[in-house]
């Protein structure tokens, strides 16, 4: 909302609209109730909303701030690196400009937080779904701290914060709950901006493993082919690849096919074209929707983090009834071990005794801590081994105090080795 009075800047003459990812404007969030009563319905939205709370000096101007945000006195917010802006109405007419200042994260916290959403794919699944892992929590500067958020307000009262400036800090908390990227913009970063660095050191790390794993070509000098005599022998065939290679980049173009659609066929003949090599047999036929939406995605490259690449887990999430969040743990799980791994994911089941009985002794025997039994599970507090009913076991990893299982590492038929392959050591 603009100030009463204030003249609307007019684009040059021939300019089309402008998009700043550093500048976003949201409508009036309209009140809502969460199940236990707390005023924001997620933890970053509540670490928010603590931080105010804890930073009142007037518990009373709080309490009215609280139930001038619930009453819808709060304007359009506008979020800026480091500014959250709005106008509130009060007991007068004319409502107070009102805002909110915060430092933003600099440099080496941003490298700290770039580097843990992109090193592990559950955190980027996590934030394309629109969530905060909880292991983020750990980057400091990124949540308010008591005393971290600074209010401003037009209007006369002195109060630290005015209700005026407490109305607000409370409608940014239901900002934060519908887009945690609203949190990162305030802290100095756009989306766009955040999503295209990801992307690119998720193509970083993607080409320096295809890189290691790179077959060495033969070659032939030319000298020894335009010389007289016989043919040379043509050199042996290479050996099959250890996975299927990575498709051309198409740039977008207004007259040629969808540059996504072009990659998913290339990918998909690449697929296809290393299974037939590898056991003369089409791994499509037999694959049920969802595990065929499952292969889609893990063959595709992106990991979900461009803007077409979020759309595809989206759009195949939708399909299948479930969300992205599904998908891309699925999609860990299938990198991790293929249809069988899918199935270690989604299918707990009651093995016989035998290799599963001695898991628990030869795990404490090398020094990992006590193991709880489940069906076909081991579980600490945030590691997890597996059984699948190839006689492989499968790593997994929570964060601690949560039951949020995701496929780590590589299957082994040792449950020891499993563990030593994923933790290092």
């Amino acid at each position: 909302m603009n100030r009463p009075g204030a003249r609307a800047a007019r684009p040059a003459p021939g300019a089309g609209p402008r998009h700043d990812d550093r500048r976003r404007t949201f409508p009036a969030v309209p009140p809502r109730e969460t199940a236990d009563g707390r005023f924001a319905a997620t933890w970053w939205g509540n670490a928010w909303v603590a931080a105010l709370e804890r930073t009142a000096l007037d518990q009373a101007r709080l309490g009215r701030g609280r139930a001038y945000a619930e009453r819808g006195h709060v304007d359009a917010i506008t979020v800026t690196p480091g500014r959250v802006v709005a106008y509130v109405h009060g007991s007068r007419i004319r409502p107070y400009r009102t805002e909110i200042r915060m430092r933003t994260l600099g440099d080496d916290g941003w490298e700290l937080f770039l580097d843990e959403a992109a090193g592990r794919p559950e955190h980027m699944a996590a934030l394309l779904d629109k969530e905060v892992p909880h292991a983020l929590e750990a980057v400091e500067g990124l949540l308010p701290a008591p005393g971290d958020l600074l209010p401003d307000c037009s209007c006369p009262d002195d109060g630290f914060p005015c209700k005026h400036a407490a109305a607000l800090c409370y409608q940014a908390a239901r900002l934060l709950d519908e887009d945690p990227f609203v949190l990162f913009l305030m802290r100095g970063r756009g989306e766009g901006e955040l999503l295209a660095e990801l992307s690119r050191r998720n193509a970083v790390r993607s080409a320096a493993e295809s890189a290691a794993t790179a077959p060495v070509l033969p070659a032939v000098p030319a000298r020894e082919v335009l010389t007289a005599g016989p043919p040379l022998p043509l050199p042996p065939p290479l050996p099959l690849p250890d996975r299927p290679g990575r498709p051309a980049v198409f740039p977008p173009d207004p007259h040629a096919p969808d540059p996504l659609a072009l990659d998913l066929l290339a990918g998909e003949a690449a697929a296809r074209a290393h299974a037939f090599l590898a056991t003369g047999q089409d791994p499509v036929a037999a694959l049920t929707p969802w595990q065929d939406a499952v292969r889609l995605a893990a063959a595709h490259p992106g990991s979900g983090l461009t803007a077409s690449t979020r759309a595809l887990y989206r759009d195949l999430a939708d399909a299948l009834d479930r969300t992205p969040t599904d998908l891309a743990r699925a999609v860990a799980a299938w990198r991790q071990g293929g249809a069988e791994g899918l199935a270690v994911l989604e299918e707990p089941w009651d093995p016989p005794a035998g290799p599963f009985d001695r898991a628990r002794p030869a795990l404490l025997a090398a020094d990992f801590p006590a193991f709880r039994p489940w069906r076909n599970r081991l579980s600490t507090g945030s590691l997890q081994l597996r059984l699948g009913k190839d006689g492989l076991w499968y790593p997994y990893e929570s964060d601690r105090g949560r039951e949020d299982w995701w496929p780590r590492g590589t299957p082994d038929p040792d449950p020891v080795g499993a563990l030593t392959e994923l933790l290092g050591r």
